[in-house]
């Protein structure tokens, strides 16, 4: 039976930028990183302490997808702490973290312009 989703991916159109974002920005590692085709590579990236990967990769044809809004969130423990230091290393956020009934939350954006939410867990 299905145990897990085991990567998400990322649509990007310059994987050396995405790939420096992912790793120097938010601190994912690198599980793969292998020539694909001509024009691309298979970059999968593990997120530490996560059993989900997320792949930089954009399908032929699905160029339309670069740029729009993540559909899935990002977790975190404290979200005041990770929008300090993640600002502090030059990410983009809409604004600081906000407070909800069901918890604190913020969104960022890749070099690409690719939304993502970000959550207390």
């Amino acid at each position: 039976m299905i145990k897990m989703v085991k990567f998400v991916s990322i649509p990007v159109s310059d994987q050396d930028r995405a790939l420096a974002f992912y790793t120097e920005k938010l601190g994912f590692k690198v599980a793969t990183d292998q020539r694909f085709n001509e024009k691309q590579r298979w970059i999968e990236l593990k997120i530490p302490g996560a059993e989900t990967g997320v792949v930089l990769f954009t399908p032929e044809g699905h160029e339309d997808r670069i740029g729009g809004f993540f559909n899935g969130s990002f977790a975190c423990d404290d979200a005041m702490k990770t929008y300090e230091t993640l600002s502090a290393r030059g990410v983009e956020f809409d604004g600081p973290p906000q407070k909800q009934p069901w918890g604190t939350f913020l969104k960022f954006k890749d070099p690409d312009g690719n939304q993502f939410v970000l959550s207390s867990r």
